[in-house]
């Protein structure tokens, strides 16, 4: 008898005193906080594809001064490339483009004597070193370059009449400034200066001519990085 009135006391009690207990926990229980991603951080490391477009100024040397003269135009192009980020703040790479172009000049240096010279389309292969300061790139570049150069010669006195195009080799150097826009675009402007040659046309006939061509070029262009 007196275990049935203990358990009649004892059980109710026990389930009030958990039930009070299991309220607490819920009183204390933080609610489910919303789950926020990282914000994705840039990196300047990496392949890199992009297009570029500017204006060249070019000098045919030698046999071709006078007579092939200045070519000037506008260009556009390619470039794609990679950054390897060795240290804090320090960046090598390396770089290709390709731009065709549109620089022509005609000359006539006397009376019965003219001549077209034209910078058809420039590649280069270049190196790159930088260093960063944030989202800014300020770099140096320098290494391989080559174009297709065309030479048209028209001589009265002689009867010679004629049209080359050549690939010409030569190296690249210039610097430039990179802006990160955002995490994956980048925006650049760039000095290059080429020079190719010397190389010969006309071979075997009366107007033959040696000569090599400088180019100095500003562009401008966006990549993407990867």
């Amino acid at each position: 008898m007196r275990h049935s009135v203990f358990s009649a006391f004892i059980v109710p009690a026990a389930l009030l005193a958990a039930s009070a207990h299991a309220a607490d926990l819920g009183r204390g229980a933080r609610p489910p906080q919303d789950y926020y991603a990282p914000v994705p951080v840039f990196t300047w490391q990496g392949l890199y594809l992009g297009l570029n477009a500017g204006y060249g100024l070019a000098a045919f040397q030698n046999d071709g001064a006078d007579l092939l003269g200045r070519p000037r135009g506008g260009m556009v192009g390619f470039t794609g490339g990679y950054n390897f980020v060795f240290a804090q703040n320090f960046l090598l790479g390396l770089e290709a483009d390709f731009d065709f172009t549109n620089m022509k000049a005609s000359q006539m240096p006397f009376f019965g004597l003219a001549g077209t010279g034209a910078v058809d389309d420039i590649f280069t292969l270049r190196a790159r070193a930088g260093y960063t300061l944030d989202r800014a790139l300020l770099y140096a570049t320098g290494g391989f370059a080559g174009s297709r150069d065309t030479a048209s010669v028209s001589n009265v006195s002689t009867g010679f009449s004629g049209r080359q195009s050549t690939f010409q080799t030569g190296w690249a150097v210039g610097a430039g400034l990179e802006f990160m826009l955002t995490n994956n675009l980048s925006a650049k402007g760039e000095y290059l200066f080429t020079s190719v040659g010397s190389d010969r046309f006309f071979d075997f006939s009366t107007n033959a001519l040696q000569t090599s061509v400088n180019t100095s070029a500003l562009k401008g262009g966006l990549n993407y990085h990867f």
